[in-house]
């Protein structure tokens, strides 16, 4: 089982590295991604998250990486679980129609947030990442939404590897139902939010196998639930009960 959309105290998450390590580790997941908040840099909204020290900074980078690196090692070595760097570019406005998250998994260097969509894309693609739309539509919660890669899911179809089909509790049948290549995270800020739609990725446990995979999308999401041993999975789209192995 996967989860490609987490948070650390490098940007707003609860738990440091280490403690998600052990946190997924213990609960036999085979694959997560570090992907914390990569504001910009030039924006009202990134200047504010850079004060609350709330995004990874081009000074903070390198050092992020390579505490991914290190607790990768002990991951594979203790859980024998895949630790993935990424970050999520956000570039947040005022306005829900002109926000946009970008998930880009195994991220090698730095790239400001400030570029356009479309840079922000080619560059990922360029670094042999994987790039994927965050939460493109509503959550169903009370929060701040990015709105503007949906709006515009035409012309940047062929450009993203996957499209967020659920974020936490919420599945988005728009999404489901759009054609468009999927992934399921939980977009994991603090401990209960484990319990969240995840994706079951067909894949041996290495990077390139796992890019391989969701790009020619073999994957189901499940439904997890640590506290229930029965979950609803969606494979191809057929809905059956499924038991956690």
């Amino acid at each position: 089982m996967t989860d490609l959309h987490i948070h650390s105290t490098y940007s707003d998450g609860k738990l440091t590295i280490p403690e998600i390590v052990d946190l997924y580790g213990k609960r036999k997941f085979k694959i997560i991604a570090i992907t914390d908040h990569l504001c910009e840099e030039e924006s009202f909204l990134g200047k504010a998250s850079n004060f609350l020290d709330k995004t990874l900074t081009k000074e903070t980078f390198n050092s992020y990486l390579k505490e991914i690196e290190l607790e990768a090692k002990r991951a594979m070595e203790m859980y024998g679980m895949l630790v993935i760097p990424g970050v999520e570019f956000t570039k947040n406005s005022l306005f829900f129609k002109r926000s946009a998250h970008v998930l880009a998994l195994g991220i090698k260097e730095y790239v400001p947030a400030d570029r356009t969509i479309i840079e922000l894309l080619d560059e990922i693609k360029k670094q042999g990442a994987v790039s994927i739309a965050a939460h493109p539509v509503s959550t169903r919660v009370v929060e701040h939404q990015t709105f503007h890669l949906w709006d515009n899911r035409e012309n940047l179809r062929d450009k993203f590897d996957a499209w967020e089909v659920a974020s936490g509790a919420h599945f988005f049948d728009e999404v489901f139902e759009s054609g468009l290549p999927m992934i399921a995270s939980s977009d994991f800020h603090h401990p209960k939010q484990i319990n969240s739609w995840k994706t079951m990725i067909d894949c041996e446990l290495n990077f390139e196998s796992m890019a391989k995979a969701i790009r020619e999308q073999r994957i189901e999401f499940i439904n997890y639930s640590e506290f229930n041993s029965k979950s609803v999975r969606l494979q191809q789209g057929f809905v059956f009960e499924g038991v956690h192995i």
